[in-house]
């Protein structure tokens, strides 16, 4: 997993460690474990990342370097061709 991409999206975001560890109801010192890689982070969790940031669980895995969702992307091609 790329735990990187997480911290960038949350400091991109001015987000503090322990905004995002309310949001996810864990203590602050679990998110910035999984920040640092220290421990996995729960399929659950990583879900509720990718929906706070609206960007892919793949994006988070590092499987695919597009962030928006293809949802994301059809819409906004959408609205361009108005």
């Amino acid at each position: 997993m790329k735990c990187e991409r997480i911290r960038e999206l949350r400091e991109d975001g001015d987000y503090s460690q322990k905004q995002i560890a309310d949001y996810l109801h864990v203590h602050q010192t679990t998110y910035s474990n999984y920040e640092l890689n220290r421990c996995s982070i729960p399929i659950p969790v990583l879900s509720k990342l990718a929906d706070f940031y609206g960007v892919s669980v793949n994006y988070l895995l590092g499987r695919t370097d597009k962030k928006l969702l293809y949802e994301q992307e059809k819409i906004l091609r959408q609205r361009n061709q108005l």
